[in-house]
């Protein structure tokens, strides 16, 4: 196979991008149909990307002749099940993140995708973007020492609209966006999360808590290794989309990401103003592309994923049990979710 053809389901902002990068910037994969549960989106996507066919069932597009492979950035809520659905027919996946809202769902697409041997691809994107490719590396090289501390930052620019947490299909803020960070948690320290133990507050968007969700977190972590580590999340920071890590070694830092659109600096009698990034679509276009890149040369390769579907599922059990520290007001230990699974895997 010199070509990998592939399909993308939910063509909203981030699967438009996927179909665009696919369509034009992948040489070894043809984008070959789309889906949408808006015909009208649909339409006018495939009318873009020229291609022939779309779909507003993913079940129809799974069945679209000689598909080999597919990608999923539907709402959250469908990820675990279209990721069954995909396993059973076969083909190749690349999921967004999260992998799922709820740890049995994820389970049982995982064991679909075990049984059928297809690889599967989690959507953490980061691990992608040049500078935290770059920091990762140089952490396994040693240039900090042990890492100590991991701090991680998520700010976005201004919330969806109210009619984004009405439909529930997201997951509230611990999934929907901290799931990032606590992915690169696991990721830069090289080690897993042993405890979280979360605050939360909706002073600036009240209305979120008739859906149960928040508009800001901040998420302690203690390390399996005895490292440290702690994660803010913020709906409306105003000024910009603003991503920064930071991981604290034995022997030094390495701080990533930056508030500046560029490097450029006006200094008058006014003050010192910058750009800063407005997007995540800006911030992370490249993390995007190369993401899929090397999915698509992944699969024609039949090499393992770099984001398994254990680390999609790793990070999804951190963030909710972020939710559970913050709904009983304590600590959590992970090893409490596995007990929770196991209890519930037990007949009574």
């Amino acid at each position: 196979m010199s070509r990998l053809n592939v399909a993308v389901a939910g063509v909203g902002g981030m699967g438009k991008r996927h179909a665009e990068n696919l369509c034009c910037l992948v040489p070894q994969a043809r984008l070959v149909a789309i889906a949408d549960a808006d015909a009208q989106h649909a339409s006018k996507v495939a009318t873009e990307l020229e291609i022939d066919r779309f779909y507003t069932r993913f079940e129809d597009l799974l069945a679209h002749k000689d598909l080999d492979a597919v990608v999923i950035a539907s709402p959250g809520k469908f990820h675990a099940s279209s990721v069954r659905l995909a396993a059973e027919a076969g083909k190749a996946i690349l999921c967004e993140k999260p992998l799922g809202l709820n740890l049995p769902e994820i389970d049982e697409a995982l064991v679909a995708v075990r049984r059928r041997g297809v690889p599967l691809q989690v959507g953490h994107m980061r691990r992608y973007d040049p500078a935290y490719a770059e920091a990762r590396r140089r952490i396994e090289a040693g240039e900090i020492g042990d890492p100590v501390i991991f701090k991680s930052i998520g700010r976005d620019k201004e919330p969806p609209p109210p009619e984004y947490f009405k439909a529930g299909l997201n997951g509230m803020l611990f999934l929907d966006s901290s799931i990032h960070d606590f992915d690169l948690a696991r990721w830069l320290m090289s080690d897993e999360v042993a405890e979280v133990q979360s605050f939360i507050t909706t002073m600036v968007t009240p209305y979120l808590s008739e859906f149960g969700d928040i508009d800001a977190g901040v998420v302690n972590l203690r390390f399996d290794r005895g490292a440290i580590g702690n994660v803010e999340s913020f709906r409306q920071a105003m000024y910009g989309y603003d991503i920064r890590s930071e991981v604290i070694g034995t022997k030094g830092t390495i701080m990533i990401g930056s508030l500046q659109q560029t490097a450029a600096m006006v200094l008058t009698t006014a003050g010192v103003m910058h750009g800063a990034v407005s997007h995540w679509l800006e911030r992370f276009s490249e993390a995007y592309l190369r993401e899929m890149r090397d999915f698509v040369a992944t699969v024609l390769a039949g090499r393992e994923p770099k984001v398994t579907g254990d680390d999609g599922r790793k990070a999804v059990a951190i963030g909710l049990a972020a939710e559970r520290s913050f709904r009983e007001k304590r600590p959590i230990a992970m090893a409490e979710m596995t007990e929770q699974m196991a209890a519930r895997r037990t007949p009574a």
